[in-house]
């Protein structure tokens, strides 16, 4: 099995992170994942990036987390692939199979159009999107938001839900999973990791290697993709 980080943020991109783009790529290496997807935090939530800058430069800015991950990643032999944590209503998606000239050439999409507009373009145009957490609690959530007929899959197991040490409660995992069940919709895996110092061996184990985000989606589909918790197949 392939062991692979889904849900991921950098210093350089998400205001909330501590470890940069290069860290989290050899971090990851060293404990024995095969590949990372970098899922910095979008302009509509905890992102670093100036809002005064013109829309082209601020997606360069916000593209640096994983082009600094990607480029350690071919020194150590780690795949790494772009993905963005795009926000609404307190809801977190998690946009796949997209990259930088698809975010300059979408800031109407990105920015101003009804959410389910934007879920619908992506889905339309070969992108697929996984909520995130759906049912985390926090002070910056100001009420659930869930999007069954919208998106791919539901991130059923987030491994910062169930820390205590972030506020955490495994429950909201506990419903992330029944939500999907009773959707029918397919589950993934991520730590939601910000830091070096977080990395707990969260994510998914696929059963060949990810060689581009749309294998990642097949194999969703097809359910060979096993959660990660703790190292505990779940």
């Amino acid at each position: 099995m392939y062991k692979y980080e889904t849900h991921l943020h950098t210093s350089e991109s998400s205001a909330c992170a501590s470890s940069t783009g290069a860290e989290m790529a050899r971090a990851h290496k060293e404990r024995g994942y095969d590949g990372i997807f970098v899922t910095d935090h979008f302009f509509n939530s905890s992102t670093t990036v100036p809002q005064d800058l013109p829309w082209e430069q601020r997606i360069d800015l916000y593209c640096k987390g994983y082009e600094n991950a990607r480029e350690e990643g071919a020194k150590i032999g780690l795949a790494v692939f772009f993905g963005v944590e795009w926000t609404i209503n307190g809801a977190d998606l998690l946009i796949y199979n997209k990259d930088k000239q698809w975010l300059k050439d979408n800031e109407y999409l990105l920015m101003n159009a009804r959410e389910t507009e934007l879920f619908d373009e992506v889905r339309k145009t070969g992108g697929f999107i996984v909520q995130a957490h759906p049912f985390r609690e926090a002070d910056y959530i100001p009420h659930i938001s869930l999007y069954p007929h919208h998106v791919d899959a539901v991130e059923a197991v987030n491994l910062r839900n169930s820390k205590p040490l972030f506020g955490g409660s495994a429950v909201w995992n506990d419903r992330a999973r029944a939500y999907a069940e009773s959707y029918g919709l397919p589950q993934t895996g991520g730590s939601d990791v910000h830091s070096v110092g977080e990395i707990a061996g969260g994510g998914v184990l696929t059963p060949e290697p990810i060689r581009s985000p749309e294998d990642y989606l097949r194999m969703i589909l097809n359910g060979s993709v096993k959660l990660l918790n703790n190292e505990r197949r779940t």
